[in-house]
């Protein structure tokens, strides 16, 4: 699968109105983005790319933001020379350790995910992936069935299943990430984390005890249904891929339409992370 990057030149604007314009962007496909001296960079595979919705997020930037733009493809080959060269491994809490394989071991941090890129997202240096795993290592999934919705590279449904998790059902709508989370699951010794390629339509039938979904704020919205009809009472749903402010009250509002209680949220430079439980 061939990846493009856009690279954006902020010319005028605050650091929120970069975070607002991201939060844009991710709604139209743009699924992971780079800080650089005069912007930032995203990145979407290139058959997804949507130049008049593109265009469009550019005229609809915050106001007061002044930005241009340029599209590069990038070579399949090439990409996994560009993920290698910019990620450095990550201590989260002080207990979970995420490193590449070509890190070296960390053996006194209590849990340790090992993931190679393979052209997917989610290391856990996102805000959003990193809150979420705060929220894992808070809490308990011994014996849990666990959905991991929006999966990546596998890595949230991992920590679950090395914090006891009985089984993990990944899902990724790009068969890159699936089969990310086959490699990676092996490179980690874990055996109870299946994945498939999808949406929401695959749970439907399922039940599970928790769920973890760091997707966006859009997506959300629309599968909040699907997460309703499948997790457990008393069960444990925990989101993030949005902002504080707007994006969490609309999100607080469906949920508690749909019988959820909203327990607490996260929040790391205006983006945000929240924790529920199915009444």
């Amino acid at each position: 699968m061939k990846y493009s990057e856009v690279i954006f030149t902020i010319t005028v604007g605050e650091e929120w109105q970069k975070d607002v314009f991201i939060s844009e962007l991710a709604d139209i496909g743009f699924d992971t983005f780079e800080d650089q001296k005069t912007g930032f960079a995203a990145y979407l595979p290139t058959a997804n790319l949507d130049i008049q919705a593109l265009e469009t997020a550019v005229l609809n930037a915050p106001e007061g933001m002044e930005l241009q733009y340029e599209v590069v493809d990038i070579k399949e080959e090439n990409w996994n020379t560009l993920w290698e060269s910019n990620f450095e491994p990550i201590v989260v809490a002080d207990q979970c350790y995420v490193r590449a394989t070509f890190h070296p071991e960390q053996p006194q941090y209590p849990y340790e995910i090992v993931i190679d890129p393979k052209m997917s997202f989610g290391t856990g240096h996102h805000q959003t992936t990193s809150m979420m795993l705060q929220y894992i290592l808070e809490n308990d999934f011994q014996g849990l069935s666990v959905l991991d919705m929006g999966c990546g590279t596998g890595i949230l449904g991992f920590l679950t299943s090395l914090k006891g998790a009985k089984e993990v059902l990944a899902i990724d709508y790009d068969s890159i990430c699936v089969d990310s989370v086959l490699e990676n699951k092996l490179l980690n010794g874990i055996s109870n984390v299946e994945a498939a390629c999808g949406s929401y339509e695959l749970i439907e039938g399922k039940t599970f005890d928790a769920i973890v979904a760091n997707i966006n704020r859009n997506i959300l919205l629309e599968q909040f249904s699907a997460y309703s009809e499948s997790l457990q009472a008393q069960g444990s749903l925990y989101i993030s891929g949005f902002f504080e402010g707007d994006d969490l009250l609309q999100l607080q509002q469906k949920a508690s339409s749909l019988g959820f209680e909203f327990i607490d949220h996260k929040e790391l430079n205006n983006w945000c992370a929240a924790k529920f439980i199915k009444k």
